[in-house]
């Protein structure tokens, strides 16, 4: 009997090929994101299951799959996947950590720099046909240099972002609830969490989605911000109340913030979409041909290292 993998999307053609010399591959044709009852239909003869962030892996789902002894998420988050109850069917869960990390963190600068010089509200100003010549007032942002810069979370993507920090002579200021505070061999202070967002002029996040992390950043705590602050979310929307964050960048409590990721995604809210102050990506922190390449060539060899019986490259449970 053949060993099948089903790929609840299609990803980049040398992973496809890595999979199909040991599997029989079986790909979402559609260019969206699979349905649950297309899902469940396909699990009914599969071994192996590639999945996405998008997808939720939940006990339903699990159970229409007898012969599943492996879920690889193609993604470093695995929060869309019931880990303890596949754990307890004897399912292996596997995630791709590492190989995004230089690409998201290059994101999130992107962001930090697209707010802070309004590069966004800037090019648009000039496809309108607004721009008349140099002005002295015009698109006024804010330094980059020499600010002091708060990452919250600093597991690889975010000391990948303090990293880069360097070369505009910023102070760090890092949480992590499991580090000491204080100064760090990097030259990053470690502060708790109400410290930095006081402090910093830039606050980016990178924490997973856990129960613990879910709307740790709310109300309360967006008003210890700067009226000057930048707010930078590539990490997960669910961590923060979005909905007091609107409300903060329409009052201008705060002065800008950049987003990769949202609550319910692929919904925005309009009210966020209306904002001038506020840059808005699709998701695309891995977004790179080398990494989307990466991420899923980890991904297969988890599914490989699985069925040979082999440690793979990153198992979850």
């Amino acid at each position: 009997m053949p060993v099948n993998i089903y790929l609840t999307r299609r990803i980049p053609q040398p992973a496809i090929d890595l999979l199909s010399s040991y599997f029989e591959v079986s790909i979402n044709p559609h260019d969206r994101n699979v349905r649950r009852a297309e899902l469940l239909e396909h699990l009914k003869d599969a071994d192996a299951l590639l999945c996405q962030h998008t997808d939720s892996i939940d006990r339903g789902v699990i159970d229409s799959a007898p012969r599943l002894r492996c879920i690889c998420n193609n993604a470093v988050g695995y929060n869309n996947i019931d880990v303890a109850y596949a754990t307890e069917k004897g399912i292996a869960v596997c995630n791709t950590p590492g190989v995004l990390t230089e690409a998201t963190a290059d994101l999130a600068w992107a962001l930090i720099m697209s707010c802070s010089r309004r590069i966004v509200e800037s090019d648009k100003y000039v496809r309108e046909g607004n721009f008349t010549g140099w002005e002295p007032m015009l698109m006024l942002g804010s330094d980059i240099y020499g600010k002091t810069l708060g990452i919250v979370g600093m597991g690889r993507i975010g000391e990948a972002v303090a990293r880069r920090s360097a070369g505009f002579g910023m102070k760090v200021l890092a949480y992590h609830p499991r580090r000491p505070l204080g100064e760090s061999p990097e030259g990053w202070h470690y502060v708790d969490l109400d410290t930095l967002l006081k402090e910093a002029d830039i606050i980016s996040l990178h924490v997973p989605l856990t129960p613990e992390t879910k709307n740790m950043i709310g109300r309360d705590e967006l008003r210890l911000l700067k009226n000057s602050a930048i707010f930078i979310n590539t990490a997960r929307g669910a961590v923060v109340d979005e909905e007091a964050l609107i409300e903060m960048l329409t009052s201008r409590k705060i002065a800008a913030a950049g987003f990769d990721v949202y609550i319910d995604e692929p919904y925005v809210p309009p009210e966020l979409k209306a904002l001038s102050n506020v840059v808005l990506l699709p998701h695309i922190g891995s977004a790179t041909v080398e990494t989307r390449t990466a991420m899923a060539m980890m991904a297969a060899r988890n599914a490989i290292a699985i069925f040979k019986n082999e440690t793979p490259p990153s198992r979850i449970n």
